[in-house]
Parts: structure tokens; sequence; C-alpha cells
């Protein structure tokens, strides 16, 4: 029997998170084939564009295709790299290969400082304020208020909106892509997937005083070579004073308890839960950030809600880049 795309991407946590490696390295190709969209109309490509961290180095990068022009470009609001090519009305043939190899550390940052640094929150402005969906008003910040009352530092804070998100939040996996992270509609049925759930943790904190912003990746393989089409993963990031910026992973404690059959009260949950708050595996790399994304070169579509899929524009109009195999793109890893 085919095994579904839940189970295959599920089969990376069935390992408690004391197992896992300290870093993983292999070479992730992107490939994308647009020959069939039709002719006679102009075609533009975006590819989230992979880039050296204090948590993962990227070399060895090719691209390769039959594109009219190309090049790599920033976003203005969140300096998300990204790979543009295009091609030309008359273009018969429409391909680009993207390749690079990745090296990802293991994130666990253990003993937070209970003590506040000082800040200026005008300085995290852009990590305070809402998004198109994601406010920080409202029933969000009556929940936010409810869920922090008593709470007076930053630490203490996150820590509350996290327990709370890992206890009412759960993955739902009907839920189509990462989740599009609409709040207010998540708020009374909270399921979802990764987006999802974050969302509501970063609405949740921001409500509440504390910087947070989405991280959006792609999982690698703990197999020497797999399609990692579908592995597309968000996670979140809080901004603790005088230290800096923490991860934290709520949506994966949700994934790891539906997959493994897991109860709030488990013990293997709290271990979830420990590791994640403050804690990544090596099994993802970072491919963008920011919610509301304006392209550079500028989208003739809306603004992206998201930017963890490819991306692509037929005659202005935008294919579906839930549906890899009618959009035409694959996303392979190598162990190295």
């Amino acid at each position: 029997m085919k095994k579904t795309l839940l189970s295959l991407v599920a089969l990376s946590l069935l390992v408690a998170p004391a197992a896992w490696a300290k870093s993983r390295a292999g070479v992730v190709t992107v490939e994308v084939d647009l020959s069939k969209q039709g002719a006679g109309r102009e075609t533009r490509l975006w590819l989230p564009y992979v880039v050296t961290d204090k948590n993962q180095t990227v070399t060895d990068v090719k691209v390769a295709g039959d594109f009219a022009a190309s090049g790599v470009y920033t976003d203005k609001a969140n300096g998300t790299p990204m790979l543009y090519a295009r091609w030309d009305k008359d273009a018969v043939s429409r391909k680009l290969t993207y390749t690079f190899s990745v090296e990802r550390e293991e994130v666990a940052l253990r003993n937070l400082p209970t003590k506040e640094g000082a800040w200026n929150p005008a300085d995290y402005a852009e990590y305070l304020k809402p998004t198109s969906l994601g406010p920080t008003t409202g029933e969000v910040k009556k929940l936010a208020d409810k869920i922090t009352k008593g709470k007076h530092t930053v630490l203490a804070k996150a820590k509350a909106i996290y327990d709370w998100t890992c206890e009412n939040t759960y993955r739902d996996p009907a839920t189509r892509g990462c989740g599009l992270g609409d709040v207010c509609a998540l708020l009374p049925h909270p399921g979802g997937k990764c987006t999802d759930i974050s969302s509501v943790y970063i609405a949740l904190a921001r409500a509440a005083g504390v910087p947070a912003r989405e991280v959006f990746g792609i999982r690698l393989s703990k197999k020497a070579e797999e399609d990692i089409t579908g592995y597309q993963h968000c996670w979140v990031e809080f901004f603790l004073p005088g230290f800096g910026w923490v991860p934290v992973d709520p949506a994966d404690v949700r994934k790891a308890m539906l997959v493994e059959k897991l109860e709030l009260a488990d013990a293997k949950t709290k271990e979830y839960r420990n590791y994640f708050w403050g804690g990544i595996d090596p099994y993802r790399i970072k491919i963008a950030a920011g919610r509301d994304l304006v392209l550079n070169p500028l989208q003739a579509g809306a603004p992206l809600n998201t930017f963890g899929y490819p991306y692509a524009e037929v005659g202005g109009k935008p294919l579906d880049f839930y549906e890899p195999k009618t959009f035409s793109y694959r996303i392979t890893y190598r162990e190295k």
C-alpha cells in the first residue's frame, strides 16, 4: 500500500529527541519544469534561496536552466533571499534546476536567563505588529492577557504562551499544505498544521509584548536519499532581551503527539515539550521568513501569506504551489 505523505514525514519523529544527531549534511535539489503550462505567455518563477547563517552552512550552489533571465534578490521588509527566473512568452521549454549543499546544526538553548536585560520594544516593532491573518487586538489580546496574567518578564510570558499552545492546539492532518495561519479562525477551532500552530503562538506573543517571528523551512530526510517535495515546515523564534532569538516549536510537539498517539500527561510528551522549548533538531533548514511578502521583482498577484513554497506566475496569474505535480516541481535530498 502506498504510504501517505503524513506517514512518510512522520517517520522522522519516531525516535526520541535525545537520540537525534547534532548535525545533518546533504545536497538539496529543486527541479522546476513549467513547459506544460502553455505557450504564448511570459512565465516568472520565485524560489526561496537558502543562505548560510549561524545554524546552517550553504555551499556548492548551482543554478541551471533555459530561462531568459535570472537573479538573486531580497524583499525589502524581511531581507528574505529569493531566486528569480523569467521565460519569454515564446519559450517552448521552461526548466530550472537549483542545487546546493547544506550542513545544519542542532540548536539547543538551555538554562535561559531569567533576569531580563534592558531593551527598547521600538527596536523590535516589526516583530510586535499584526499581520493580515494574525491580529494582536480583540480576542487575541484578551486571550494573551489571560494566559500571561501574573507574568512580568518576556521569558515568563513566552513560556506561558508556549505551554498554552502545546496544551490547547492540535495537529489536523487534513489541513492543506502547512496551513494558512488564520488566527481568528483558529482560536475557536485550534486545529491545523505548523503554520497554523506557529501563527497562534506568534499572535499571542506579540499581543503580550513578546517579539516573535516565523521561520519557514524544509525538513531534511533521515534517509540517504528521498523526495522531500512536501516536507515544508514552519517554527517560531521569540526575542529574549539580553540573550537573543530563541527557537520554539509547539507544532512539532503536537505532531509527535498525533503520530505517536501520546497524551499530554505522557512522559514522552513532556520530553518533546522540553526539547522544543529552546531546541530545534538538525533535520530542517531555514529557507525564508516573513508574512504578507512582496516579492522582488514584484509579483502580479497579491502579497504572499508565506514563502515556504516555490511561487510562479504564467501570464500574470499565480500557479497553485500546493499542487507540485501540476505546478511541476520536485525537491530531493541526498545525504553527503
